[in-house]
């Protein structure tokens, strides 16, 4: 875009200040950053959904787990047959995927992909300053 504008300024053989051209600058770049916070605040439910899904996707390639079983409420222990050192590999991939921590008494109840979700959803809102 940049190039375009000094090519048409040079064929045109118009000068304009260095302060207008810096104010144009900085007001397009204000917009594509203003465009981008739009974008990725733009809808709690799409995220709520783009969240879930990943929490899906991991457990399904998850070596240990039939990627058949897997659904939001399948239960790690009972349904997918995870013992406790599998539950908290798992956990670690939760924390490597969404870079976060979550306690050990936090691990303990999170018993289904949706609790997972869940979690890492009120976390982030949390972090945004939002209650649920």
């Amino acid at each position: 875009m940049q190039s375009l504008r000094s090519s048409i300024l040079k064929y045109v053989r118009v000068r304009i200040p260095l302060q207008v051209q810096f104010q144009a600058e900085s007001r397009d770049v204000l917009n594509i950053l203003n465009l981008q916070l739009r974008t990725c605040s733009s809808s709690g439910a799409t995220n709520q959904d783009e969240i879930k899904e990943r929490v899906l996707n991991l457990v399904k390639k998850f070596d240990k787990i039939d990627a058949t079983k897997v659904n939001e409420s399948a239960d790690f222990q009972k349904d997918l047959s995870l013992d406790s050192l599998d539950r908290v590999e798992l956990v670690m991939a939760f924390e490597q995927e969404f870079s976060i921590e979550i306690p050990d008494e936090e691990a303990d109840k999170l018993k289904c992909c949706a609790d997972v979700a869940q979690y890492i959803i009120s976390g982030a809102e949390k972090k945004d300053g939002k209650t649920s």
